[in-house]
């Protein structure tokens, strides 16, 4: 596996990307890009000059996974944005890979944390359908994952729960706000 920048000019690994974020969500986060439009459409803007697209490829330059960020706070925090792993490639350490690449990233361009929203629309952890207005930090530090949500992955990556939007995608569906200090 190599992880590369993905750039306009290589039409095919785009293709590529623009499915993988399809099927990838697909049946999860309310189909995020549910045709191959709208995921093409997603990886045009993960390649605008000023964000990062980075691209695991195995050694036929067959895309495995996509990750992207975006500079905010003038480049002092990146939000990563998305992460995607082709589904017969999850738990082999693409993911990983993908998300350690892209803090040397931001490292090299002087970013200081790293951000990413997490939805549970889907019921997957203790804080979907219940009212995060009372009791908040409390239901956040007592957090259950039933449908193997991807905070997890993110908290073995070093990643901690820094806020919650509540009702974010409807009510009682949260988004998981998670950061990590990469300054070193």
């Amino acid at each position: 596996m190599k992880i590369i920048t993905l750039t306009k000019e290589n039409d095919l690994l785009i293709q590529q990307a623009a499915q993988l974020l399809v099927d990838a969500f697909r049946g999860h986060w309310a189909d995020a890009w549910p045709t191959h439009e709208e995921g093409l459409q997603e990886v045009h803007e993960m390649l605008e000059a000023e964000r990062i697209c980075r691209a695991a490829i195995d050694e036929d330059n067959n895309l495995l996974g996509v990750i992207g960020g975006i500079p905010q706070y003038d480049g002092h925090v990146w939000e990563l944005h998305p992460l995607a792993v082709r589904p017969f490639m999850q738990g082999r350490g693409v993911g990983r890979a993908l998300v350690e690449d892209f803090e040397e990233q931001v490292r090299l361009r002087g970013g200081l944390t790293i951000t990413l929203g997490s939805d549970d629309e889907d019921n997957m952890t203790s804080l979907s359908d219940v009212d995060l207005y009372e009791g908040l930090w409390d239901k956040v530090r007592n957090i259950r994952n039933f449908k193997h949500h991807p905070y997890e992955f993110y908290l073995k990556m070093g990643y901690i729960i820094t806020g919650v939007v509540p009702d974010a995608n409807g009510v009682g569906k949260p988004d998981i706000i998670m950061s990590k200090r990469v300054k070193r």
